[in-house]
């Protein structure tokens, strides 16, 4: 089969046209029609987690499975044997095999799936506009979930914060706009995301906040230092920090440690599988979180990876593994 390889960390991604096909091995086997380039991807192949390679990257996967149909995969498979799990949160379980991080993925023909519980049918959405709703989407999903009860108490008079303009920002914005009554603000030192953020509904989209802004809900999806300090000093007392962004910063937290009282803050990671079937639920209804894709072909993978790299683009971008796009 088709199929692009990390071979080595740090190394350029190689196309095969013979790669061995996967095995069911107890699981099922799917088709591969499109496959979303994440940063996730640029994670492993910096080497900052995920599996020693060869692997096969790729975990926003669309594709056709022959009982279900066109369906989407849900990539953070959990042991199936813990607490989190049990609670139906494979995605924060610490014994996880995530496709295309930890287990090779959809930057392929076919991938092997432990279950037909992982597929989510697409009924009716686009495979190729939908494929990056499988990560960034849903990670952007359950961060806006996790302050989303605080913003409802506050009703109209709620105020939300989003650190990070990029990809994901722009999804959070988009679902703080359907599913609250805040005044979203947008922080990005780009002009150009700024611009894009007021563009699909943000309030007010800014490269510095006032110094007395204050906000009932902040969600960082960059993670540095700074900007965990930005969320810190401007969350208002019994508000929610969610952090999303993987830079590696950190604050102090106690008493007189510069949080307000009162104040929670939680690292949000990816998404589960029923808030997934949500998610879809919500593209159906509300289009305009499906947002425009770049399609590429699955041979041009590093030329995705270079751009995402790069920031030159504007979207997301999908690889075409099935054809049907390019």
């Amino acid at each position: 089969m088709r199929a692009v390889i990390l071979d080595q960390h740090k190394t350029p991604l190689r196309y095969s046209t013979n790669h061995p096909e996967p095995i069911a091995d107890g699981g099922e086997v799917l088709d591969v029609t499109a496959c979303g380039v994440c940063h996730s991807d640029i994670h492993v192949v910096d080497a900052d987690f995920g599996k020693e390679p060869p692997i096969i990257l790729g975990h926003e996967v669309t594709g056709v499975h022959d009982k279900l149909g066109p369906v989407m995969l849900y990539a953070p498979w959990g042991c199936r044997d813990c607490e989190e799990c049990a609670e139906g949160n494979e995605n924060i379980c610490s014994n996880s095999s995530e496709a295309g991080l930890f287990v090779d993925g959809g930057y392929a023909e076919k991938v092997r799936i432990p279950g037909l519980e992982y597929l989510a049918p697409l009924d009716g959405l686009d495979p190729y506009d939908a494929a990056p709703l499988a990560c960034g989407g849903l990670t952007a999903y359950r961060a806006v979930l996790q302050g989303l009860a605080r913003l409802r108490e506050r009703g109209p008079d709620a105020r939300a914060l989003v650190i990070g303009a990029g990809g994901l920002g722009q999804y959070a914005i988009r679902y703080l706009r359907l599913l609250s009554d805040a005044t979203v603000t947008a922080l990005d030192l780009s002009e150009s995301k700024q611009a894009r953020a007021v563009d699909i509904g943000a309030h007010v989209a800014t490269g510095e906040l006032e110094a007395d802004a204050r906000f009932d809900f902040a969600i960082d999806f960059i993670g540095a230092e700074s900007t965990l300090k930005i969320a810190a000093d401007s969350i208002a007392k019994l508000g929610v920090v969610a952090l999303v962004g993987l830079a590696g910063g950190t604050i102090p937290f106690g008493f007189g440690a510069g949080v307000p009282l009162e104040a929670k803050l939680v690292a949000s990671a990816w998404g589960s599988r029923s808030q997934l079937d949500e998610l879809l639920d919500l593209a159906r209804r509300e289009p305009s979180i499906v947002h425009p894709v770049q399609v590429l072909p699955l041979a041009e993978a590093e030329t995705a990876h270079q751009r995402l790299r790069a920031g030159d683009l504007r979207g997301r971008i999908v690889l075409d593994i099935a054809g049907q796009r390019t």
